[in-house]
C-alpha cells in the first residue's frame, strides 16, 4: 500500500471524526443552574414606606438608603448638621445590620449621596469613626438636588453575612 495515500486516509478520517463530534448534540449539564436564596429582611416589622430595609442576595446583604432619622422620633432628621446627620446615618445603618446577625466590619460597599458636596470633609470625619482603618468598604458618593426629609446625607450599604 502507497504510504502517502495511508497518511491522506488517516488525515481525512481523524478530520472527519472532528467533523462528527461537531455535530452531535452537546452534552447535558453536570448540573441544573443554581438558584440563589434570595431574602426581604424585615428586622423592624412590616415596611411603612413601599421598599424593604434589607435584601439579602447568598451571601451579600443590600441595605436600602438610610438618612439621620432618629428612630425615637416621628421620622424626623436629627438637628445638628451634617456631622450629627452622619453619625446617626450609620448608627441606623449599624442598627440594620446587627439585628439581622451582620455587623459594621462586614460592610464592603457604600454609595453616599450628599445634598452639598462642600460638606464632604465634615462628613468623611464622622464616617471614619465607624470603620477600621485597614477594613474600609469601597466607596463612591455625588450629589444631589435633594434627600428625604430634606436630609444632608444617604448612605447606602452593600455587607456580608
Amino acid at each position: 500500500m502507497n504510504p502517502r495515500l495511508v497518511g491522506i486516509a488517516a488525515v481525512l478520517a481523524i478530520v472527519g471524526l472532528l467533523v462528527f463530534a461537531s455535530l452531535r448534540a452537546p452534552a447535558p449539564p453536570s448540573q441544573a443552574p443554581r438558584r440563589v436564596d434570595v431574602g426581604y429582611l424585615t428586622p423592624f416589622g412590616a415596611p411603612t414606606r413601599p421598599f424593604s430595609p434589607a435584601v439579602r442576595v447568598g451571601d451579600l446583604i443590600f441595605l436600602s438608603g438610610q438618612i439621620g432619622t432618629d428612630p425615637s422620633a416621628a421620622g424626623t432628621v436629627v438637628p445638628g448638621g451634617i456631622e450629627a446627620e452622619t453619625r446617626q446615618t450609620l448608627t441606623n445603618i449599624k442598627t440594620v445590620l446587627d439585628s439581622i446577625g451582620s455587623g459594621m466590619d462586614r460592610v464592603v460597599k457604600c454609595t453616599i449621596m450628599m445634598a452639598d458636596m462642600g460638606e464632604w470633609d465634615r462628613m468623611n470625619v464622622v464616617y471614619r469613626e465607624f470603620f477600621a482603618a485597614e477594613r474600609l468598604p469601597a466607596r463612591s458618593a455625588f450629589g444631589t438636588s435633594g434627600l428625604a426629609l430634606g436630609a444632608r446625607v444617604e448612605i447606602e450599604c452593600i455587607a456580608t453575612r
